[in-house]
């Protein structure tokens, strides 16, 4: 079994804002798998589906970004999974726009989400898969920029990177962490 998280912030205020692409993601997921309407389970929306013969849990926190942690921890703990068949994907800005990496384990980097799911977690070993922003324009601060839409210029490249993550936790699904980051990164 697997469980994939998409970090974002619930409601409609914050519909495809460049912090909500974990939430994309996962909706790409959920419609490739063919799943049902989400469960409102661990402070958020709980959807199964099977790939390559496992089980996959498409979980979306409802806690706001910065607080994902707790929900996260419920569901590895509930299904009893280890840290490593869990992969977060969330928004960078470190990363050029569009540009996707994985990873095995470290630290948020500065991504407050991340930071809170390693604090609930008690450990920094889950799987993480980033989707690139870009930087804030000279003058724009950072939680501004995240909680901002995309450009209509930028959209066909984020398109792409939605895409291209779901293809990504498809594979991390089916091959493993390894083969995603030599394959994706």
């Amino acid at each position: 079994m697997k469980l994939i998280v998409g970090l974002g912030n619930p409601g409609r205020k914050f519909e495809n804002t460049r912090h909500n692409l974990g939430y994309a993601v996962l909706a790409e997921l959920a419609k490739r798998l063919g799943v049902g309407p989400p469960k409102l389970k661990f402070h958020g929306e709980l959807a199964d589906g099977e790939l390559a013969g496992q089980k996959v849990l498409l979980l979306s926190p409802t806690t706001y970004m910065n607080r994902s942690g707790s929900s996260v921890r419920e569901a590895r703990n509930f299904y009893g999974l280890a840290d490593e068949d869990v992969l977060v994907i969330c928004d960078d800005l470190n990363l050029p726009l569009g540009k996707i990496r994985l990873r095995a384990c470290g630290s948020s980097g500065g991504h407050k989400g991340l930071a809170d799911i390693a604090e609930n977690l008690g450990s920094e070993q889950f799987h993480r898969l980033r989707i690139g922003i870009g930087a804030p324009p000279e003058g724009w601060d950072a939680a501004d920029f995240v909680l901002a839409r995309f450009t209509t210029e930028e959209l066909p490249e984020i398109e792409r990177a939605v895409t291209r993550a779901a293809d990504a936790s498809a594979d991390w699904v089916r091959y493993g962490i390894a083969y995603c980051m030599n394959r994706y990164n």
